[in-house]
């Protein structure tokens, strides 16, 4: 039993009403009113928490069923929902739940339950079900320990809280952006019944698919002149972009990529956004591979094709963590020479400071062209981005400011001259960095450059 509002209000009424009247009394000579008024106070105040224990009873009586829907694996970096579902009895019902979930899963959208006065309220109806949802907000991967609810149930005369705890113990494991990953699996299949439809009428792509009759708009230059003759009407060449191509990302898991970047390490979103491509590469038809590493290969996926890549690169890249060690980029490189001798695109995600720090990169992305399509992705912090474009008011600030167009200007030069040897860039904000990359590998495949 637990006291609830009201009952203290009565209590100290019924006090504040006992002192008055001894008050009154106590100017008079008779003690044995003075002693009558005490008693009374006494004897409300034992009725009032007597009707408290009586009332937390009833409570037990009248307790509502709540259960946790099971656990799906969580995504980090996003808001993932959870479910309760309360079930009332014959009489409505006030009360208030936490969810035991993992401490460092961060705030939820909703007030966050980590204490019953910050815990959910809930007030239901005789024989109604709800379903409550709050959010959780995972910053590592791994698995984790979720607890059981606590729940308090007021009473039907609003004196005391029924307070229980109802067990739902269970691990949950924090994946990488699965979240993501479906909602880009959804947007590629209506590409796929969209836009490379289009661009199959526009003649881009090199594999044959099938001849069409001739549309008004159609490119003459895909005309098959040959079928033509034989059918008398024009017939076109449909194309497609070609499949069966080799994608391989590298991943950096050295010092740069441990930094925090928009809640998360800057490896996080390194490791979102190659599963992000690696996804669109599969959903292409290509054959995808991955490689971790530092100073060393720390973990290789060969290149295949096909449903069961995108499982398997999930189970293998999940636990790896960053760690504070300098990459080794000549070793990297020269490991995918070795293991993949066919022309691919190479794809580094990483993040560049300067030319100077960045030297052993322009050396190592330059000895893949032009056997291989190197592509260098460069995960920014949009913090410097946000302290060079604010305006300097005190002195402090302008040093700010100065330092952080230093390290762009310095970072654009780093950019400019990997590009000068041949090396695709994209450089982006690590919290968007997955879109932008997915929509430059599309855009490569529609123009036939792998």
């Amino acid at each position: 039993m637990l006291p609830a509002a009201r009952l203290y209000q009565l209590i100290l009424a019924g006090t504040g009403a006992g002192l008055a009247i001894a008050l009154l009394l106590s100017g008079q000579t008779r003690p044995s009113g003075l002693a009558i008024a005490l008693g009374l106070t006494l004897l409300y105040d034992g009725v009032v928490l007597g009707l408290g224990v009586v009332d937390a009873q009833r409570g037990r009586s009248r307790r509502v069923s709540v259960a946790r829907r099971p656990l799906d694996k969580l995504s980090i970096g996003r808001e993932n929902p959870v479910h309760l579902t309360v079930t009332a009895g014959n009489a409505p019902a006030l009360l208030k739940l936490r969810d035991d979930y993992p401490a460092n899963f961060g705030r939820p959208q909703a007030e966050e339950p980590l204490a019953f006065r910050e815990a959910i309220q809930c007030e239901i109806a005789p024989q109604e079900t709800r379903e409550i949802t709050y959010t959780v907000f995972p910053k590592q991967r791994g698995v984790y320990a979720w607890g059981d609810l606590y729940l308090r149930q007021l009473g039907p005369w609003g004196l005391a809280w029924h307070d229980w705890r109802i067990p739902q113990a269970a691990s949950v494991a924090v994946y990488p952006d699965l979240m993501g990953l479906r909602e880009l699996s959804l947007r590629l299949t209506l590409q796929t019944s969209g836009n490379i439809r289009r661009a199959r009428r526009m003649g881009m792509g090199t594999e044959f698919t099938e001849l069409r009759d001739y549309s008004t708009g159609d490119d003459l230059r895909f005309v098959d002149w040959k079928a033509t003759a034989r059918k008398s009407r024009l017939l076109m060449r449909v194309l497609e972009p070609e499949q069966e191509q080799t994608l391989v990302i590298l991943l950096d898991r050295g010092r740069l990529m441990t930094a925090q970047v928009a809640g998360l390490a800057r490896f996080d979103w390194a490791l979102n956004a190659a599963l992000a491509l690696a996804l669109a590469g599969l959903h292409r038809g290509d054959r995808v591979g991955v490689g971790v590493f530092d100073r060393q290969m720390h973990a290789w996926i060969p290149p295949e094709r096909g449903a069961h890549q995108l499982p398997k690169l999930l189970a293998q890249l999940t636990p790896i963590e960053p760690v504070f060690q300098e990459p080794d980029y000549l070793n990297a490189v020269t490991t995918v020479a070795q293991r993949q001798t066919r022309r691919a695109l190479v794809v580094l995600l990483t993040d560049i400071i300067d030319q100077t720090a960045s030297a052993e990169l322009f050396g190592a992305m330059a000895q893949l062209a032009p056997r291989y399509l190197p592509f260098c992705v460069a995960l920014r912090d949009r913090r410097v981005d946000d302290r060079a474009n604010h305006p300097a008011e005190d002195v402090q600030t302008a040093y700010s400011r100065a330092v952080a167009l230093d390290l762009l200007a310095q970072r654009q030069l780093a950019l400019a001259k990997l590009k000068q040897r041949g090396v695709l860039i994209l450089d982006a904000p690590a919290d968007r960095i997955s879109t932008q990359l997915v929509d430059r590998y599309l855009q490569l495949k529609a123009r036939n450059l792998l």
